[in-house]
């Protein structure tokens, strides 16, 4: 959602901070600013929309300085307005903060009380006033940083300078990311390696609860205590080569283009001839897979649909029982956790505010541990959990998501086949589906190749407003995210069903002007959906399938469109079949003008409940 980004150099660090929220506007937002600390004083600049009108603004009059913060920002206190953008100033202080402050109107009204007088709508003001109150009062700036914290209920990551301490910047976090970039003469704080990776590689990833103070030559972590701590410098390998565009229009063509490079990546040195390899989920994976007699999977959005996914593939190959959840809705309800039961989070990000409070809440449900499935080696989810495994998806700059979701049903995939290994699936059947999977990559290349057949269908849906997907068994889920996919980024209404329930409501709905779209692979449900799609035809629908070459629905292409996918096998089924409904969606949404990858509304990460 929100980004952050901090310097303090030897250099004026304006061009630095705009540059770093160019590389975080995937992310989502709806205005920006930049505040500099130069000459005894705080200047800053802020406009509601894109980062490029606020660096219009910035050319006009440049702010030279060598500290200061920076921020995109996603409205939830106030509305989109240049007075609601950060960075936020109080006096001696400017801030800028991810998260949500719960407390924040009773600290407002004792401020006000005291004969504060606020500017903007936000929490984040809150906070400055806070910190600078405490400075007048004598106080250093980590010192005022640490007290105010401590009263904060919320989430937050935050940077603050003080005029009263040039080249210094001061930043906190607790359930939202931040980071160091530890560069040489200059350091740097971030919410994203990405804002960073221009400037320096050598990273130190926050815990919950630290407080950080840069200056250009020193970084030194401390404890909520206030007391020393020490956190280890990684090497990020991000480059900043993978977040460009390339020859791509858009970075969510390019990010569905290179499916079959990263679910390659994310199966290789993890599967072999003969089976997944050992201990591809962490040393201590192998006793405690050993042991699991159910899972609970936790996701939201897309990674809810991969979780939907597993389920039906764990159920029938590993026979293990898997529940599925929204992790807005775990989290609040008091779940019953069968003994040795595993906990499964997926996240693109590992920063996702309800899947990363759901792993904490787990702790105190008595599961046999966690595992993480997740696309971010340093984030906070994947830093907490006993169990992970990487999907290799690499930077995914497009807000609707691609190749993290094929990736993690790649990861969930060698999930599904340790454990039906474990749990007695037949040894023939077991490497039958294994090589199945290393089939995968080649499959979807295969599947990329209808690109151009899909640009002339695509055609057929810019003047419709809802359209209706329809899957069984493990392609439900599929349907599910491709009508996710064509609501997030063309605005055409779009919903999803299991086949069998058109006649108990969606049928009421179709007609000669509601397109239905259909997944079918070739599998034992085939001749179910056949009959259900003849319901679509009786009442004039158009119908719009992707079928597996073998599958025998000629019939159907007589009413509508029929576009042939090879599956490569029913296991792989719904990664294959996903990149068509991707294809679907972005071509309509090209057609439509709308903005593909930051579509309306939405943010990458969502960071806040």
């Amino acid at each position: 959602m929100c980004g952050i980004v901090a310097a303090t150099a030897q250099r004026d660090v304006a061009p630095l901070l705009i540059a770093g929220l160019k590389a975080l506007e995937y992310r989502g937002y709806d205005s920006s600013g930049v505040a500099v600390l130069g000459q005894g004083e705080i200047r800053r600049v802020r406009a509601k929309g894109k980062v490029r009108e606020m660096e219009a603004l910035y050319h006009a009059d440049p702010i030279p300085g060598g500290t200061g913060i920076a921020h995109t920002r996603w409205a939830t206190h106030g509305v989109p307005s240049e007075a609601n953008a950060h960075p936020h100033v109080a006096g001696r202080v400017a801030l800028v903060h991810n998260g949500i402050i719960e407390n924040y109107v009773s600290l407002r009204a004792e401020l006000r009380a005291g004969g504060h007088v606020f500017t903007s709508e936000t929490d984040t003001e809150v906070m400055a006033a806070l910190i600078d109150r405490r400075i007048g009062q004598g106080m250093k700036l980590r010192e005022a940083v640490l007290t105010t914290v401590r009263e904060l209920e919320g989430a937050y990551a935050i940077a603050v300078v003080s005029r009263d301490e040039p080249g210094r910047v001061v930043g906190a976090r607790r359930g939202a990311p931040l980071l160091v970039g530890v560069g040489i003469g200059e350091n740097f704080l971030g919410s994203d390696a990405q804002a960073l990776i221009q400037v320096t590689n050598k990273m130190v990833y926050l815990d919950e609860d630290d407080v950080v103070e840069i200056t250009r030559d020193s970084v030194q972590v401390y404890a909520l205590d206030g007391q020393p701590v020490e956190r280890a410098v990684h090497e990020s390998e991000l480059s900043s080569d993978a977040v460009e565009r390339g020859e791509y229009r858009h970075y969510m063509q390019k990010e569905i283009f290179e499916q079959p490079r990263a679910v390659a990546d994310t199966l290789e040195a993890r599967i072999g001839a003969h089976g997944v390899l050992p201990n591809i989920f962490g040393i201590d994976s192998d006793a405690l897979l050993q042991r699991t007699r159910g899972l609970h999977i936790i996701a939201c959005g897309t990674s809810y649909h991969a979780g939907m996914v597993a389920k039906y593939w764990i159920e029938e190959y590993a026979r293990l029982p898997v529940s599925v959840e929204v992790a807005s809705e775990y989290r609040y309800r008091e779940a019953v956790v069968p003994a040795d039961t595993l906990f499964v989070a997926i996240s693109q990000s590992g920063e996702t505010a309800d899947t990363l409070a759901a792993l904490r809440e787990s702790r105190r449900r008595g599961y046999l541990g966690t595992l993480v499935i997740c696309n971010v080696p340093e984030s906070s989810l994947v830093r907490e959990a006993d169990l992970k495994l990487m999907t290799r998806a690499g930077p995914e700059i497009g807000v609707a998501s691609t190749k993290a979701f094929t990736t993690q049903l790649a990861g969930l995939a060698l999930l599904a086949l340790d454990l039906a290994r474990r749990n007695g699936l037949d040894p023939q059947r077991y490497e039958a589906l294994c090589a199945e999977l290393q089939h995968l990559p080649r499959a979807i290349e295969d599947a990329l190749k209808l690109e151009p057949a899909i640009v002339e269908l695509s055609a057929e849906f810019i003047h419709h407003q809802h359209a209706l997907f329809l899957g069984r068994g493990a392609q439900y889920p599929v349907a599910l995210e491709g009508s996710l996919k064509l609501k997030e980024i063309s605005y055409i209404h779009a919903e999803a069903y299991p086949a069998g329930e058109l006649k108990h409501g969606p049928l009421a709905l179709v007609d000669e002007d509601m397109p239905v779209v259909a997944v079918a692979p070739n599998g034992p449900l085939l001749d179910k959906l056949k009959s259900n799609l003849q319901e679509v035809r009786a009442r004039g629908g158009r119908l719009i399938v992707f079928a597996d070459g073998s599958a025998g629905m000629d019939d159907m292409a007589r009413h509508g469109a029929m576009l042939r996918v090879e599956s490569g096998g029913s296991f792989i089924a719904p990664a294959v079949f996903t990149v068509p409904l991707q294809l679907l969606a972005y071509h309509v949404a090209v057609l439509r003008g709308t903005d593909v990858d930051q579509p309306r509304n939405l943010a990458k990460s969502v960071t806040v409940e």
